[in-house]
């Protein structure tokens, strides 16, 4: 409280601050108070969402800029402007009226300074101007946000769509639908790569519908992995819709399958194993293949697998790492992205090979 009453005691208002605040108490009738009150938490909100706070702090200062909005309007309606006319009490309200424009400001102060620590309260300059000065440093973002949702409108477009309801029925989010796609000929190939102590995580923007689609979401170029024991893909698996040929699950997959939109590209990494680990990760592929698996459609969106071999793309390729001993960094495995695997590679484990443009 002593640091409280220690900062009013030492703001200072000076030129524009004080004329706005004049005016507004001057002037400002019952809806230009409750507009501003509006317009001063529409601003906070979007502050708040394009701030680095944690995702909790944001719900968090959202509940409270809109109690605060509730409170004023409240307050302004039902106390001060029925005083109007016939009670001194009404002029005094009136300052509290325009004090309270600042709470969100206060608030947000409070909140993000020194960890809490010290309550730092804005000077009356800062309230009055701050508004103005979010809106134009926030500019290029919403322009970003509106080009991403032009960009959107060809990404969620009616042909994907109904490619995606069309191959709806080919999934199964309780079940093992792909059994033994993996050939002996695929085993055979894999086994030959032992010698070169190298797994192949290739990242990949294919183009498929589900990965537009995808992209709208995550806003990555990249929403699909794979990986493979050899540096030319000749062995390259991952989970898949099986492109309309093997039930959704774990396939194989080809060139081919990555290039489904014109400026398609994919990028290929080498990761260090020891022989062991890439015989370990090929025995649990073959054991994959013989149980059978599905694809985790499901859990693109709730991150979780109802049995252990229904798994999407960066699911698998992560679990398959981590079962070896192999992986670079920590995650839950329902939460990994495709780009995750170069991103958080912060001890540099991944060397690049290539990358493929089509």
């Amino acid at each position: 409280m002593g640091a409280i009453v220690d900062y009013f005691q030492s703001i200072k208002i000076r030129g524009i601050g004080w004329i706005l605040l004049v005016l507004l108490y001057l002037l400002a009738n019952q809806p230009i108070l409750i507009i501003t009150y509006i317009y001063v938490a529409a601003m906070m909100l979007v502050r708040t969402w394009l701030a680095q706070f944690p995702k909790p702090a944001k719900i968090g200062l959202t509940v409270v800029y809109s109690l605060m909005l509730a409170i004023q309007i409240v307050f302004v309606s039902a106390v001060v402007f029925p005083l109007r006319g016939w009670s001194a009490l009404y002029f005094l309200d009136k300052v509290v009226s325009v004090v309270i424009v600042l709470l969100p400001l206060w608030v947000e102060r409070f909140v993000t300074t020194n960890n809490q620590v010290a309550f730092y309260l804005p000077t009356v300059e800062e309230a009055t101007t701050v508004s103005f000065a979010e809106l134009r440093r926030n500019t290029d973002k919403f322009s970003d946000i509106m080009a991403e949702t032009a960009a959107a409108k060809d990404k969620v477009s009616v042909a994907h769509l109904k490619t995606i309801l069309a191959d709806l029925p080919r999934h199964s989010a309780m079940r093992y639908i792909n059994h033994g796609t993996l050939t002996d000929d695929y085993f055979a190939a894999a086994e030959a790569t032992l010698a070169d102590e190298h797994l192949y995580l290739a990242v990949s923007n294919t183009g498929s519908a589900a990965s537009e689609m995808i992209s709208v979401f995550t806003r990555k170029q990249f929403n699909h992995v794979s990986l493979a024991f050899d540096r030319d893909l000749a062995t390259i698996i991952s989970y898949n819709g099986g492109d309309n040929v093997y039930p959704p699950g774990m396939n194989a997959e080809t060139l081919e399958f990555f290039h489904q939109k014109q400026g398609a590209s994919l990028l290929v990494y080498s990761l260090l194993v020891t022989r062991e680990q890439k015989q370990f990760v090929l025995d649990k592929i073959a054991e994959i293949n013989r149980e059978g698996s599905a694809y985790n459609m499901v859990g693109l969106v709730s991150r979780h697998s109802a049995r252990p071999n229904i798994l999407f793309c960066s699911q698998f390729v992560y679990k398959m790492l981590k079962l070896a001993g192999v992986a670079y960094f920590e995650k839950r495995d329902g939460e990994v992205r495709p780009t995750d695997f170069i991103e958080l590679d912060y001890y540099k484990k991944l060397g690049f090979e290539y990358e493929l443009k089509f």
